[in-house]
């Protein structure tokens, strides 16, 4: 009797786990997100531009560095107490970001927010590894890219409402009641889940000097991407900062009895190709759900909410993509080829948009919905190739490894383009009107936006028509990284995934 039963009881387990997993994930991804639109109001309320960036950046910085952290620790303790953690911290700190009385607060508040968001994201997505063979991982992560695209879509959209017809400090109080139930769903239904035998031994040197090394190197890509030089002594000292630590983190975790980041990971072929094809689909998704309603918004004049609808196609396509490659993947047995098809798809979807106006609405949505398919096609895909390709007492780091690699290629992918953009800005007759605009304005903190508002009437036209080429150059870059993922895609080896057997029998 006990043999008929065993097969049966995972179904429902299943199905309230992933509930629980995809609640962590939506609110982890909502908050990188949401704050975005209600950034103006923030600057108004603590008249504080300088610190405004971090409360974006800080929350993307703390959420990266966290995530390789928790992968480890849940290979050692467990993932149920990490998720809970996370969810915990999380959902705390929303609630002092919602109290903040100053810049300051609101950006300390924001970094015990991703720490807590970098445990729910890379947590989620480990306990899939746990729980579900190889084989049939992609139609799951596929429901956790859906979340993503939710996310990316839903944040601008409900910041940007809240913000108008309640205050800023609803973005952050939403959490409180979504939190709190997230919480508890997890505490319900993540019972049952593998317990680790061996004895605990934390990295305490290794994570020191991998928080130090992430750290100075996501401060100093974001500086550049606001426009500081690469030269400037302060992004030159925190580059030096990052390559010193994370050398000597390396020969560290090479000699430590239990590393925090394995290095005989990356002597793995296939992971470290799936590690770079995140990498490269992260840079081009992150820096195109930014940049677009950016462009939709100076080219056209349209407002916040309808700059944030505009992404709408992108985010329809990305769990299009995941849920097609999800079943292919499961059907097939190999990763490789959706992959591939999706690299394949993501210069020409960016290339379409570069030379499609931001007005012909039905033209860009098709380039866009595109984008969103080939970016759907690859981040699942990725995530189950790097977890069948080590073993089962890796699959927390290795996933968190996958996860740093996505959040790395965010942060890069927006400061690079965002700094490319400056640089393009520069040497036009823009440059005087944004420099112009900060000093008599300076309330939104975006430079593109107040600049071109504090432009005469007839010159607006000419000034949209300039920005218009720009963002066409810009996105033709992009379309020229995107080529790094392809051939990343390309050399990977075709490997079969572990099938259902290895769990079910």
């Amino acid at each position: 009797m006990t043999n008929l039963n065993q097969p049966a009881q995972p179904k429902p387990a299943i199905r309230s786990v992933l509930v629980a997993l995809m609640m962590a994930i939506f609110l982890g991804a909502l908050d990188q997100t949401i704050v975005a639109v209600s950034m103006p109001a923030i600057s108004s309320q603590f008249h504080d531009v300088n610190l405004l960036a971090w409360v974006i950046s800080g929350y993307m910085v703390a959420m990266t560095v966290a995530v390789p952290i928790y992968g480890k620790l849940g290979d050692l303790y467990g993932r149920r107490p990490m998720m809970l953690i996370g969810m915990g911290v999380f959902t705390i700190a929303s609630l002092f970001c919602g109290m903040a009385q100053s810049m300051e607060q609101l950006v300390l508040a924001r970094i015990l927010q991703g720490i807590g968001a970098g445990g729910m994201i890379s947590v989620s997505q480990a306990i899939i590894g746990d729980i579900i063979p190889p084989r049939e991982r992609g139609r799951y992560q596929g429901y956790f890219s859906s979340m993503y695209a939710v996310a990316s879509v839903a944040g601008p959209v409900l910041g940007g409402y809240m913000t108008e017809y309640l205050s800023w400090r609803w973005v952050f109080l939403i959490n409180l009641p979504l939190g709190a139930g997230a919480w508890w769903v997890a505490h319900r239904t993540l019972v049952g889940l593998p317990v680790p035998q061996r004895k605990p031994v934390i990295d305490y040197l290794g994570t020191l000097l991998m928080i130090i090394g992430l750290t100075a190197l996501l401060l100093g890509i974001t500086e550049i991407g606001q426009g500081h030089s690469w030269r400037d002594q302060q992004v030159l000292g925190l580059l030096a900062c990052a390559l010193v630590a994370l050398t000597v983190f390396v020969w560290h975790e090479r000699r430590a009895r239990e590393p925090l980041l394995p290095m005989h990971l990356f002597a793995n072929r296939s992971a470290v190709l799936c590690w770079c094809t995140i990498f490269f689909t992260s840079f081009q998704a992150i820096s195109l759900i930014v940049l677009m309603p950016l462009r939709y918004q100076t080219v056209t004049g349209a407002g916040a909410d309808s700059a944030a609808l505009h992404l709408l196609p992108l985010a329809i396509g990305l769990p299009m993509g995941a849920y097609f490659a999800g079943r292919m993947t499961s059907v097939t047995g190999r990763y490789k080829p959706m992959i591939l098809t999706g690299a394949l798809l993501t210069p020409l979807a960016i290339l379409g948009m570069a030379f499609s106006a931001p007005q012909a609405l039905l033209l860009s949505s098709l380039f866009m919905l595109l984008s969103g398919i080939a970016v759907g096609m690859q981040f699942p895909t990725s995530l189950v190739g790097t977890q069948n390709s080590v073993a089962q007492r890796d699959i927390g780091v290795a996933t968190s490894t996958t996860n740093l690699f996505r959040s790395l290629g965010g942060a890069v992918g927006v400061a690079c383009m965002s700094a490319l953009l400056l640089a393009l800005l520069q040497d036009s007759s823009f440059a005087h009107l944004a420099s112009g605009a900060l000093v008599a304005e300076g309330r939104s903190g975006n430079v593109l936006l107040d600049g071109l508002n504090a432009a005469p009437g007839p010159a607006q036209d000419a000034l949209r028509g300039e920005l218009l080429v720009t963002f066409r150059h810009l996105l033709m870059v992009s379309a020229g990284v995107s080529l790094l993922g392809l051939a990343a895609a390309v050399v990977m080896p075709n490997r079969v995934l572990r099938g259902r057997e290895d769990k079910v029998n």
